[in-house]
């Protein structure tokens, strides 16, 4: 059994699971399928014009940048997560020094986050106040 399966009891509500993290977690991993095909993109357009190093260097830092945006809603919920979801947007835009379209796409990635971010978090606090409600009126309205 798990942690939540043992402390559980009868009667008890479900938690809601917060809408910014889950907005946020979609567009971090659509980013990380972004940041593999870009790099994909890179070595096919410059992979001739760099050398063994220069290839090698691409191909392991687009590595690491998919990697890392695919990774990083696990710390979503960490006091540092929307930060660091903040930088890899920032980072995602610099990409454009590489392959200039990704200038366009990393800011459209970028405005996909700030969307995400604050309709989530707009919508948590209106899921808040409507459980509050909800308490509110179970406890004056208790069923026979």
């Amino acid at each position: 059994m798990t942690k939540a399966q043992r402390e559980w009891r009868p009667g008890q509500k479900k938690p809601r699971r917060s809408v910014r993290t889950m907005f946020a977690s979609s567009v971090l991993v659509m980013e990380a399928f972004i940041a593999f095909f870009a790099t994909l993109t890179a070595y096919g357009l410059l992979g001739r014009d760099l050398g063994d190093g220069g290839r090698a260097a691409l191909l392991v830092g687009g590595g690491v940048l998919t990697l890392v945006l695919f990774v990083a809603p696990a710390f979503l919920r960490r006091p540092w997560g929307y930060p660091l979801g903040w930088a890899l947007q920032v980072l995602l835009v610099a990409t454009g020094f590489v392959v200039p379209a990704m200038f366009f796409v990393g800011l459209l990635s970028a405005l996909a986050w700030w969307y995400g971010v604050r309709t989530g978090a707009r919508l948590d606090r209106e899921n808040a106040a409507r459980d509050a409600a909800q308490e509110q009126w179970e406890r004056e309205h208790p069923e026979g």
